[in-house]
């Protein structure tokens, strides 16, 4: 019987070397399909439209990339992080473990200065970093919180409903924390802040931050189940929504929001509003009977940013108005007569409608059709342009009733859709979603954090991309869900880190897409299609946004040239 060095010298003189003509007939051909798949990706019109400088940013991206994913992102770099988070690090990790450490790269800092464009799908009340607002929140004079239960053992400061309100007359008498406390009644907030007992103030902040926001525990614990996530998401909204539901509040989170926005190279972007009618204007106790002064506060801050140095280039923003999916019938058909109004009074504030909620657990689309078609009817008939932005596909079902909610997205219309998570699934929408030129706001670490993957190298956009899908990158409810920041740098990087075959040209095209896709403008059915397609050709305000950014995108790949090129570039490894 031939030894083990016998039979390696036997096959290794039938193995054919590189200049073997089947060999090279085979990796011919191979190269062949990988670049003919490429072609067909979303992105390929993109990357075919590339600078000299841009392409040699790009290159030196992927450089980058590969270096960082061989001194960074091993478990012989960083064993402790492993142990204590009890699995092996990887590129793309699990977000809410890796965000320290992707923090200290330089592919942070370069995703960090990118021009992302526009932010499409955000909801309002979770954009803002919660240090800022329970800071602001004590500093605000006259602030009481009330909660319908006495805070009084660790399981009803966990699950109390708590409401944060002016009163002009301060109340200091008695204590939330004691058993005798009088559900409802408002005490003032600083007071009861500093008689927190567990550490006084800053004990206070942080127990009232692990109410305003999700945690790794939650987040990683995933044989819960993404309905266990969700209850936990909406009490979230629930303790947040009267935090900034008063004027001063209300002003300072916006200028925070802007700040923010712009600072990580978002210019433009379009908020979900959910609020119900519970808004006070400053110094008052009674609440505003319609939205008209909260959108006036919208208009003016917006105007004032836009005018301050800090502000120089942003685009702005603008408003998609919602209703809870969960709503009772007559909720709802208020709630759309509200939006209808307010958009006759700020025609240039309000994009369009959409229906938000956890969709596993709240009506599909198809138990709304009534409510939908008078709606569609009743903003006709008082000459108003409300497109729907419908949320439509974020659920883990195939066949299922919200999986079904993506037929009646692109049926209705909808010009874009927020997660789209299980479209990847269905070939036909797909194809319809093409041939209609609908956008999926894709929203990765939401995605991940809900628990509809483990991380976002099992997240489903790439196969959306590589069958030729317009997609863009969202941050969804960046505060509440670990970001600290109401920009989408996060999302950028993982997608960047996570994804071999996006690389810096993809990020590009992505970011691209947010501004061809954006609502600048009031537009019907065709003004709208029209402006996707003609892109930076056309005539209109969308096409000069996107000569705009393109110019930024240029620069920046200028910089990443000069700033990593000497380390990076080609000459680096001559």
């Amino acid at each position: 019987m031939p030894t083990a060095d016998e039979l390696w010298e036997e096959l290794s003189r039938d193995i054919p070397s590189t200049s073997d003509p089947f060999l090279q007939q085979y990796l011919t051909g191979r190269e062949s399909l990988i670049s003919k798949e490429k072609e067909t990706r979303a992105d390929a019109s993109f990357r075919k439209s590339l600078t000299p400088i841009a392409r040699r940013a790009c290159a030196i991206v992927d450089r980058i990339r590969a270096h960082e994913q061989a001194t960074i992102w091993t478990p012989g770099v960083e064993e402790q992080l492993a142990r204590e988070t009890k699995s092996s690090i990887f590129p793309g990790m699990m977000f809410m473990m890796a965000k320290e450490r992707m923090e200290q790269t330089k592919l942070w800092k370069i995703v960090r200065r990118m021009p992302k464009g526009s932010l499409l799908h955000a909801h309002m009340d979770a954009m803002v970093d919660f240090d800022f607002i329970l800071n602001e929140l004590l500093n605000t004079p006259g602030m009481h919180m009330t909660s319908n239960v006495p805070l009084d053992s660790d399981e009803r400061r966990e699950n109390a409903v708590l409401r944060f309100r002016y009163r002009a007359k301060e109340r200091v008498d008695g204590s939330i924390w004691e058993p005798s406390y009088e559900p409802g009644s408002f005490l003032l907030l600083t007071k009861m802040a500093d008689d927190f007992p567990e550490g006084g103030r800053q004990g206070f902040l942080k127990w009232l931050k692990s109410r305003c926001t999700l945690s790794l525990v939650d987040s990683h614990e995933q044989h819960h189940g993404i309905n266990a996530i969700w209850e936990k998401f909406s009490k979230c909204f629930v303790v947040v929504a009267t935090m900034i539901h008063y004027e001063p509040m209300f002003r300072a989170f916006l200028r925070r929001l802007m700040s923010l926005l712009k600072a990580d190279g978002v210019n433009w972007a379009e908020l979900r509003f959910t609020w119900p009618l519970d808004y006070c204007r400053d110094r008052r106790e009674e609440c505003e009977t319609d939205y008209s002064h909260m959108f006036t506060v919208i208009e003016e801050e917006v105007a004032r940013f836009k005018a301050s140095e800090e502000g120089k280039g942003f685009w702005g923003l603008t408003i998609i108005w919602t209703t809870l999916r969960s709503f009772e019938t007559r909720r709802i058909i208020e709630n759309m007569d509200h939006c209808i109004t307010t958009k006759m009074e700020f025609p240039h504030l309000i994009a369009g409608y959409d229906l938000v909620g956890p969709e596993d657990l709240g009506k599909p689309l198809t138990d709304l059709l009534p409510e939908l078609f008078w709606f569609r009817k009743q903003a006709a008939q008082e000459g108003v342009n409300l497109p729907f932005y419908f949320h439509a596909g974020e659920t883990l079902g195939d066949g299922s009733s919200t999986d079904n909610n993506l037929f009646d997205a692109i049926l209705l219309g909808t010009r874009r859709i927020g997660h789209g998570f299980s479209l990847y699934k269905h070939p036909l929408l797909i194809d319809m979603v093409k041939d209609k030129r609908i956008l999926i706001e894709s929203c990765p670490i939401s995605n991940e954090v809900l628990r509809l993957c483990g991380s976002v190298m099992a997240h489903p956009l790439p196969a959306l991309l590589a069958r030729g899908v317009a997609c863009s990158l969202c941050n969804d409810d960046p505060a509440m869900l670990g970001q600290d920041t109401a920009g989408m740098s996060h999302d950028f990087w993982q997608a960047l880190q996570g994804w071999e075959n996006l690389g810096l040209a993809g990020l590009g095209s992505l970011a691209e897409n947010s501004v061809r896709w954006s609502t600048f403008e009031d537009q019907n059915q065709e003004q709208w299609v029209k402006g996707i397609r003609e892109a930076s050709l056309g005539s209109g305000l969308k096409a000069e946004r996107l000569r705009e950014w393109q110019v930024e995108w240029e620069k920046f790949c200028l910089w990443i040239v000069d700033e990593f090129g000497e380390e990076f570039g080609d000459e680096a490894k001559a």
